[in-house]
C-alpha cells in the first residue's frame, strides 16, 4: 500500500475511532468523575502499548526525551483531563467541534513557532473546514442552548496542544516509529495518573456495581483503541503526510460524532449536514495541496 494510500486510510479510520471516543466519554462519565476518567483512559491505555510495544524504547535516544515530554504532556496527558471535564458541561459533539480548530492551529503555530511552510491551497481547505466547523457550532449551539459554554474553553486549549504535538512530532521526532513515540508518551504519563487515581481515592473507596462496570467497559474501549492504537496511527500519519494533514482528522470526527449524537437522542438538521460537507471539502483541498 502507497503512502498516499495509507494516509486517507489513517484518516478514516481516526476520524471513526476518535469520532466514537466522545459518546463513550459521556457515557463512562455518568457514574465515574471526569478526572477518574481521564485517569483511567490513560492509565489503561498505558498498560495496553507498554506491554505491546516496550522494546520500542531502546530506539528513543537521550536527545528526544525532552521532545517526547512535552509532546506527551500537550498531546496526551493534558486533553485527556480537558475533554473530559468538557463533556461534564457541553455536549460530546460540540466539543469534538471545537477540537476541529486543531489544523487553523497547527497552521500557525507551525509557521510561526516551528518554521514550517504550507501552501496556500492548504490554507484555503484550513479555511473551509473551519467555515463548516463553526456552521456546526452555531447550528449545535440553536439545537442545545442547555449548556455551559464556558466548558468550551477547555477543548480549544486541548486544540492548542494538539497543534503543538503534531508540530514537535514532525519536527524533533520524525527518525521515531508512531509505536516508539507513543510507548515513550505513556511510560512517561503512567505515573502521575497513579498518583491522582490514589489521592482521588479511587483504589480505597471506588465500588464496582451495575453503574460503575459499564462505565469502566468503556472507558477500556477508549483507552485500547480510541488512545493507544489510535496514537500510534496518528504518529505514523503525521510522518507519512504533512501536519495540516494530520490534523485534519479533526474536521472529520464531528462527523462521526453528531452520529452518535443521533443515535443517542441528539438532533440534526439540514444545516449540519451541509456543514459536514463543506468540511469534508475542506480536507480534500488540505490533501490536494500535496
Amino acid at each position: 500500500m502507497s503512502n498516499q494510500q495509507r494516509k486517507w486510510l489513517y484518516l478514516i479510520v481516526l476520524s471513526l475511532v476518535w469520532g466514537s471516543s466522545f459518546i463513550l466519554m459521556k457515557k463512562a462519565l455518568i457514574s465515574i468523575s471526569p478526572i477518574q476518567v481521564a485517569a483511567l483512559r490513560t492509565f489503561f491505555a498505558a498498560i495496553f502499548i507498554l506491554i505491546v510495544g516496550y522494546k520500542s524504547l531502546q530506539k528513543i535516544k537521550k536527545r528526544h526525551w525532552k521532545h517526547v515530554l512535552v509532546s506527551a504532556l500537550v498531546g496526551t496527558f493534558f486533553p485527556a483531563f480537558l475533554f473530559a471535564y468538557a463533556i461534564k458541561g457541553i455536549d460530546s459533539s460540540i466539543a469534538s467541534i471545537l477540537n476541529s480548530l486543531t489544523p487553523f492551529n497547527t497552521f500557525i503555530i507551525g509557521a510561526l513557532v516551528f518554521g514550517f511552510t504550507f501552501k496556500k491551497s492548504q490554507f484555503t481547505g484550513i479555511l473551509v473546514g473551519l467555515i463548516g466547523t463553526l456552521v456546526l457550532i452555531v447550528k449545535g449551539a440553536d439545537l442545545n442552548p442547555d449548556q455551559n459554554y464556558w466548558y468550551a474553553l477547555l477543548p480549544i486549549i486541548s486544540s492548542v496542544g494538539y497543534a503543538f504535538n503534531v508540530n514537535i512530532i514532525k519536527k524533533h521526532l520524525h527518525d521515531l516509529d508512531g509505536l516508539t513515540i507513543t510507548v515513550g508518551h505513556f511510560l512517561l504519563v503512567i505515573i502521575p495518573v497513579l498518583i491522582i487515581l490514589g489521592y482521588t481515592g479511587f483504589f480505597t473507596e471506588f465500588e464496582l456495581n451495575s453503574e460503575t462496570k459499564p462505565a469502566l467497559l468503556y472507558i477500556i474501549i477508549l483507552s485500547v483503541l480510541g488512545t493507544a492504537i489510535a496514537k500510534v496511527i496518528f504518529n505514523d500519519l503525521v510522518h507519512i503526510s504533512s501536519p495540516i494533514f494530520a490534523s485534519s482528522v479533526t474536521y472529520l470526527i464531528p462527523i462521526v460524532a453528531v452520529i452518535w449524537g443521533i443515535i443517542d437522542g441528539e438532533k440534526l438538521s439540514i444545516i449540519q449536514l451541509l456543514a459536514g460537507g463543506i468540511i469534508l471539502f475542506g480536507v480534500w483541498l488540505v490533501n490536494k495541496a500535496k
